[in-house]
């Protein structure tokens, strides 16, 4: 399943009209002062020098939600790609992918030459270099475990750079890229396993929906196959024929509360039943944002204004599936979710993708 750019461009131009909606996935944002797209890291690099300080780096457009004013400055459409083999031995093979590369093409490549560590991320749309910016992971894997190092172009500094996934400063669905406007990914480097079969199955959903135990592994293929099963009953898997793929994804983050915060919530929760909860180190814990939302009166299908809705497979997911709908509508939606989540247990959900020109 290829990442879908609404109205694709092939070279370093112009593009054809500044409406941002036919370059995200949710269909939303206003116009841009100048479009302009890039094909390889050195144009990347070159636009943004030009652009000066109010530039917007675009690619897949499916983790951002832009406002109805649109964006005034430059926007660069990132239409880098390739892949190409560093270094490899019997054991391992190191990649270097261009930015703009649409992720799942790539994992779909690793699952066929038989490289193991990212099969679980499959049907994430999207492009490359917008995974370590968030560090994306799903069903048990996380792109923070496979990355050794990132090229970047320093706004800063203005020179190139490599910055080694240990000064990435990786953490759940963060790194020092994200929302910083100093760093523009223009390539990533992947260690990944030479193996038939996948990681060990972590998730538990993902291993019972295999038919095995958490910890077993299974061939990539069936791995891949059975991820991309699981995202697409949850409207997940981009699909012009699904209105409720129309959307970011996951709208929330899952909260990550300290231990006297996860006590309260468990009170405020006691009347109807545990919250679902993964313990992490330092006596952190991570709460599902889906089951706050649900149990706050938010369930699936939910509306909001000029058709706005909370995904009909999702609680996480807020869609526009008319296509017609503005920014401002759904985040009207978020907030009445935010703010409802917040009185009925006191934990604030924050936004999984990165706002422009409007605010939560």
């Amino acid at each position: 399943m290829s990442d879908v750019y609404a109205q694709p461009t092939a070279a370093a131009q112009p593009a054809t009209t500044g409406d941002l909606g036919q370059y995200t996935t949710l269909r939303l944002g206003g116009q841009a002062g100048r479009l302009v797209t890039a094909t390889s890291a050195e144009e990347i690099t070159a636009r943004v020098r030009e652009a000066g300080k109010e530039i917007l780096l675009l690619a897949g457009g499916s983790n951002v939600v832009i406002g109805d004013v649109g964006f005034p400055g430059t926007v660069v459409l990132v239409r880098s790609r390739g892949v190409r083999v560093l270094a490899e031995d019997g054991q391992t093979v190191t990649v270097r992918v261009e930015a703009g590369e649409p992720w799942d093409d790539l994992v779909a490549a690793t699952v066929r030459n038989g490289w193991s560590g990212l099969e679980c991320l499959s049907g994430i749309p999207g492009s490359t270099g917008a995974t370590p910016i968030q560090n994306v992971g799903a069903y048990g894997q996380e792109v923070a475990e496979t990355i050794t190092e990132v090229q970047v172009y320093d706004r800063v500094a203005g020179a190139l750079d490599r910055v080694a996934a240990t000064d990435c400063g990786f953490a759940y669905r963060s790194s020092v890229f994200r929302r910083s406007e100093r760093w523009v990914v223009l390539s990533v480097d992947f260690r990944l396993a030479r193996s038939p079969l996948s990681g060990p199955v972590r998730y538990a959903e993902l291993a019972r929906a295999l038919g095995v135990g958490v910890g077993d592994r299974v061939p990539l293929a069936q791995a891949r196959s059975t991820v991309l099963r699981l995202r697409a009953g949850k409207g997940m898997v981009l699909d012009a024929a699904d209105p409720d793929t129309r959307s970011v994804g996951s709208f929330f983050t899952n909260p990550v509360l300290d231990g006297a915060a996860y006590e309260l919530l468990r009170r405020r929760a006691a009347d109807i039943g545990e919250p679902p909860a993964w313990p992490g180190a330092a006596d952190v814990v991570k709460i599902s944002a889906a089951w706050l939302i649900d149990k706050a009166g938010f369930g699936k299908g939910y509306p909001g204004p000029e058709g706005v809705a909370i995904s009909s497979k999702h609680t996480l997911a807020l869609t526009n599936p008319t296509g017609t709908a503005s920014t401002q509508a759904l985040i009207t939606l978020a907030r009445e979710i935010r703010d409802g989540v917040h009185a009925r247990f006191g934990v604030t959900l924050h936004p999984e993708p990165v706002l422009v020109n409007c605010t939560l």
